[in-house]
């Protein structure tokens, strides 16, 4: 049996990874899908003081509060962010890292750091939040996009804008991989997929679908995932 923590990404909430989540469970393991502060059925917590530390400290409680050991740690998107500061405070909890369709930081960088040049920033939604990105944006089929628009919530400005704090990064951790979601290419993630898919300590998966991947090839993601059991 292995832990899986599963990191939601921006604007949407740990109730995006049910379909995961439920075959995962059904084939033996346990897993944990936190929503973040500030989002989702969290929204009533939102507040300027929230950025990314806030955020990491969220699944690093969860993973000391609940004892867990051997953990296969995902990120999705934002969540990227998030668990590559989650296994740097943690690194004797993490077997695995997985990144999905996710950024990848070093030390000092911040998500709006990463993205590509020329790459419009998410709208304001208020003095300290960012509106949530329309589901149609990444090319989604319109039932898809729809349960998107209706879940997610606005998002903490300060968790894009805040650089990562690293002791000594990801490098240490023997098992990592990179699923990328190629549809339609290139995509903001395109960059990541292309810098680690020849480096030998990477697994590196591709999945012909958008970047809302655990609603349209909820199977074949979970078929990855299970990959990343030690």
């Amino acid at each position: 049996m292995t832990n899986f923590v599963l990191v939601h990404g921006a604007w949407i909430g740990g109730f995006c990874w049910r379909a995961n989540a439920q075959a995962l469970r059904k084939a033996g393991h346990e897993v944990y899908t936190p929503t973040m502060t500030g989002l989702g059925e969290r929204i009533h917590l939102m507040s300027p003081s929230i950025n990314l530390d806030t955020h990491i400290v969220d699944i690093v409680n969860v993973i000391k509060y609940e004892e867990l050991s051997d953990v296969v740690l995902v990120g999705h998107s934002y969540g990227g962010m998030v668990i590559t500061g989650v296994a740097d405070a943690l690194p004797d909890k993490i077997t695995s890292l997985v990144y999905l369709d996710a950024f990848v930081p070093e030390n000092g960088q911040s998500l709006v750091g990463l993205l590509p040049p020329g790459a419009p920033p998410p709208a304001a939604a208020s003095e300290y939040t960012l509106a949530p990105l329309p589901g149609a944006v990444f090319g989604a089929k319109p039932e898809v996009a729809a349960y998107v628009d209706a879940h997610t919530t606005p998002h903490p400005t300060a968790c894009f804008t805040q650089a990562i704090k690293l002791t000594s990064g990801i490098d240490r951790f023997k098992k990592k991989a990179y699923i990328y979601c190629n549809v339609p290419e290139p995509t903001t993630f395109t960059p990541f997929y292309e810098k680690l898919k020849n480096k030998k300590d990477w697994t590196v998966h591709t999945l012909p679908c958008t970047h809302i991947v655990q609603m349209e090839l909820p199977d074949e993601l979970t078929a990855l995932l299970l990959q990343a059991v030690p």
